[in-house]
């Protein structure tokens, strides 16, 4: 196929500043030589909340020229030789923020990013999952210390006795950890949400949810004198006042999680819990995590949830829906 000299893109001229144009810029090229770098049709994208901070934290870690949104949902135009995913491959996947992200037509993605996109889901709605599902599998098992969903029924047996605790349950992320916990067959799941995704979250698996409009979490943590309610592990995707009061919920020798922010300095001076592996963990863009989740998509035990989609040309419309804190799910990009 013929392809084109310049591409349409977003571009993030100056990286301390959280402003985003739409511009042109000639077709992304691949490393000569390079064994690992495919060029993707993007199909679509999705942005994240605050990822245009991102360059004031961490420049080091950003590309020179910052193209954001990172999910990505795509068909392979050039493959290296031997690659998993030759020219014509339906992928998805998340790349990684060291160079440029994927609101473009074309795109750049390494082999260790991508994974085959499951034939059950459409290739626009396919953007929503991957940054997600993702960030879910690194909490549940990699740092969170879950069986994983591979493991059968003897992993099933061990994470039945175990109790977690989901702050953001229905949000992007929390709706994967979930489904996931669920489905890895976590015994006590407690979601915490607004009232008007309680039962929405019930529903994702969710054994008890904490709906902080009327309950705190320390409140609800404190009506229990026998300590029952008590966690094994925490997995925060919200932070602030949210992660403080979660200290109190997990128990000695548990796991307390954020992916927000850094964990101990949000734990309150008269908590007592002993011995918490904690820490902020940020999640890394492995395509072969999201092997489960497809298998999971495609036997119908598992959704993703999209709040909107717009054109590229409407991207001011995008990051406005994403940092107003509104969107229920995720909101996406199509080129």
């Amino acid at each position: 196929m013929a392809l084109p000299s310049t591409i349409r893109t977003l571009r993030q001229p100056e990286p301390l500043k959280q402003q985003v144009i739409l511009t042109t810029a000639p077709l992304p090229t691949l490393t000569p030589g390079s064994t690992t770098e495919h060029l993707i049709r993007v199909h679509a994208t999705s942005p994240c909340k605050n990822e245009l901070r991102w360059p004031q934290f961490a420049p080091d870690s950003m590309a020179k020229e910052i193209v954001p949104c990172y999910d990505l949902s795509g068909t392979v135009v050039i493959a290296p030789a031997d690659s998993p995913f030759p020219a014509g491959t339906e992928v998805w996947g998340r790349t990684d923020a060291s160079h440029s992200g994927n609101a473009r037509e074309y795109t750049i993605s390494y082999t260790s990013e991508l994974a085959l996109r499951p034939k059950s889901i459409d290739p626009i709605t396919a953007a929503s999952v991957p940054l997600s599902a993702i960030t879910a599998v690194q909490s549940l098992f990699d740092h969170g210390g879950l069986a994983r969903l591979d493991a059968g029924e003897e992993g099933r047996k061990a994470n039945a006795s175990k109790r977690i605790l989901i702050i953001a349950a229905s949000g992007s992320v929390g709706i994967w950890l979930v489904q996931l916990a669920r489905e890895a067959g976590v015994g006590g799941i407690v979601g915490v949400c607004g009232t008007k995704n309680v039962d929405f979250v019930r529903q994702l698996g969710a054994t008890d949810v904490i709906d902080y409009t009327e309950q705190s979490i320390k409140q609800w943590i404190d009506a229990d004198p026998t300590s029952n309610r008590k966690v094994d592990l925490v997995i925060d995707c919200q932070g602030g006042e949210s992660l403080a009061q979660a200290w109190y919920t997990v128990k000695d020798h548990g796991t307390l999680l954020s992916i927000c922010e850094p964990t101990e300095p949000r734990k309150p001076k008269d908590c007592g819990v002993e011995d918490v592996k904690n820490y902020f963990f940020i999640m890394a863009p492995r395509g072969e995590d999201l092997g489960d989740v497809s298998r999971l998509l495609e036997e119908g035990k598992v959704r993703t949830l999209v709040d909107s989609v717009f054109k590229i040309e409407e991207y001011e419309k995008v990051f406005e829906r994403v940092e107003g804190g509104k969107a229920r799910g995720k909101v996406l990009i199509t080129l």
